[in-house]
């Protein structure tokens, strides 16, 4: 599914810049990089946060196994990495960074999604808290035989479908909008925003530990990227410079 996502992400990317009158062959480019670039973030932020949290010895974490495995993959990792390299990227062959960003936006939050099918269909572990005895428990999913296994008969959140329907939703808004935007970054930092809200509140029912304050990891990421999204809509409206 994480291969599917990236290859109707590089097919929607290359119609963006096509439209913008851009060179659609970059696409191939940005994919690639943004595949790369994402797996390894999304490994590496994986292997800090076990590490840090004690969940599994370093020397475990640094095994084949585990950096070479299909799982174990921490979406806002990818998600940084990915940004800093495709910056570079956009500098040395000097492309406007946000106007790039801005083509990706739609593609990213549908590609995301069409990951998350992955992560419902392994149990790879991204799923909610029980439903059993609570309204919800119509809606909830036996993870048992998962990769990351429910104990049995215990019926979870399937956040994973939640983020695949949320992230249709996001697309659907920054596919249209963008038609509308008024400066470079206008889509980009909206889909920060709404990514990062998006996030939060799944969160609040997934099986991720308390960082500060009763928050996540993944939640206090997602404040970032929605104060920053935010702050930059702001910026960016009054003086709209291309950058």
């Amino acid at each position: 599914m994480l291969g599917i996502g990236f290859l109707i992400g590089s097919i929607i990317l290359r119609r963006e810049l096509k439209i913008k009158g851009l060179d659609e062959n970059l696409a191939i480019n940005i994919t690639f990089i943004s595949l790369i670039s994402g797996i390894v973030g999304s490994k590496l932020f994986y292997i800090i946060e076990k590490w840090n949290f004690g969940d599994i010895p370093l020397s475990q974490l640094l095994t084949g196994d585990v950096i070479f495995s299909s799982s174990g993959l921490t979406f806002y990792g990818g998600l940084i990495v990915s940004i800093v390299v495709l910056i570079i990227y956009c500098r040395i062959n000097k492309l406007n960074v946000l106007q790039i960003f801005d083509c990706m936006a739609p593609a990213a939050a549908l590609a995301y999604g069409i990951a998350r099918i992955g992560c419902h269909l392994s149990g790879d572990g991204d799923y909610g808290i029980p439903t059993n005895g609570t309204m919800w428990e119509f809606i909830g999913y036996d993870y048992s035989n998962g990769t990351v296994p429910t104990p049995p008969g215990v019926l979870a959140h399937p956040t994973s479908i939640y983020e695949f329907v949320i992230a249709i939703l996001i697309f659907m808004y920054l596919w249209n909008y963008q038609k509308n935007s008024k400066f470079n970054g206008d889509v980009f930092f909206r889909y920060l925003i709404l990514s990062g809200f998006s996030r939060f509140v799944i969160e609040i029912i997934r099986l991720n530990p308390d960082v500060v304050a009763g928050l996540s990891q993944a939640q206090l990421i997602s404040i970032a990227l929605i104060v920053f999204g935010t702050v930059m809509l702001i910026i960016k409206s009054k003086k709209p410079a291309d950058v």
